[in-house]
């Protein structure tokens, strides 16, 4: 089967289960749709099995297809690696993968890329937006370079760097802060948890803090970015648990209160690699120049 493969087909096939479509695949390739038909027919042909289920908008993959993924990934990291081995040895010049959550880039990570990309003009960073799971999910996949997450996964195969220790703080309105002075911490039984959703730890945490303070909260709105979650903390529609440093300008100027619940919610976010990778030397310099980084912010937060 091997001599059958290409880099090229598996790159299109990557690209289709990406986008969830043929047209878009070939749009992002740069590639008529007839040549993407043609690599996905050739890879069904080489593999001996039906790769996607094709549907009346866009296709979907057959579980042939879904563990197809995993070595189609391992595939064109092997070939992007040998290409980098054998271009320049050693030289700042390469893409470096990463996944995080979205609040970690905004709060960390955003303030580290200008110095890491002025320094190495030639090192592409291309960042994606996850959550702790699916972050781990990528590593294990060997889909990225490095995964940013929020604790240790504490797995034989997952190398973990801590980085920086969050303390997580309860937020809420001005307003609502005033009820719950009034009326006890009971009153949040009426109110709503803003949340990432259930995917995120952060989700996981508030409601473990919440059960052991007795508060059973009515139920949960999923809102997939920090700023969102913020605005709807500020109009009133309900508290929300975040990084104490994502919302500090708004703690000064008095637009959220810190709820009273449990004080020392903490999570330890740090850098994840398979074992086993191979890590490019653009790869390497990241994982250095951000630990570095991460040690320095680490003595004024």
């Amino acid at each position: 089967m091997i001599e059958l493969l290409e880099g090229r087909v598996m790159k299109t096939f990557i690209a289709v289960m990406e986008e969830k479509s043929f047209s878009r695949a070939a749009d992002r390739l740069g590639y008529v749709q007839s040549t993407v038909t043609t690599h996905i027919q050739s890879l069904e042909q080489a593999c001996k099995q039906k790769l996607f289920h094709r549907l009346p908008r866009g296709v979907k993959p057959t579980p042939a297809g879904e563990k197809m993924m995993k070595y189609a990934y391992q595939f064109v990291h092997l070939g992007s690696s040998i290409e980098e081995a054998m271009n320049e040895l050693e030289q700042p010049k390469g893409t470096v993968y990463l996944r995080m959550q979205e609040s970690f880039f905004l709060t960390r990570f955003s303030s580290f890329m200008p110095y890491f990309v002025n320094k190495y003009p030639e090192v592409k960073l291309r960042i994606e937006a996850g959550f702790y799971q699916d972050i781990l999910d990528h590593v294990l996949e060997h889909a990225i370079d490095f995964g940013m997450v929020p604790r240790d996964p504490q797995r034989h195969d997952i190398v973990f760097y801590p980085l920086v220790e969050e303390k997580l703080i309860f937020i809420a309105s001005r307003a609502l802060m005033r009820e719950v002075e009034t009326e006890g911490l009971q009153r949040l039984s009426q109110e709503v948890l803003i949340s990432f959703g259930t995917d995120c730890l952060y989700h996981t945490q508030a409601n473990q803090a919440l059960q052991e303070a007795g508060i059973a909260v009515k139920e949960a709105l999923e809102l997939p970015s920090l700023d969102m979650i913020k605005q709807s903390v500020k109009c009133g529609s309900g508290f929300a648990l975040i990084p104490e440093i994502a919302v500090q300008a708004e703690l000064v100027s008095g637009e959220f209160d810190v709820l009273p619940i449990r004080s020392d919610i903490r999570s330890t976010h740090g850098m994840i690699v398979h074992k086993s990778r191979e890590l490019s030397y653009p790869a390497r310099l990241l994982l250095s120049e951000w630990t570095e980084h991460s040690n320095v912010q680490s003595l004024y937060f």
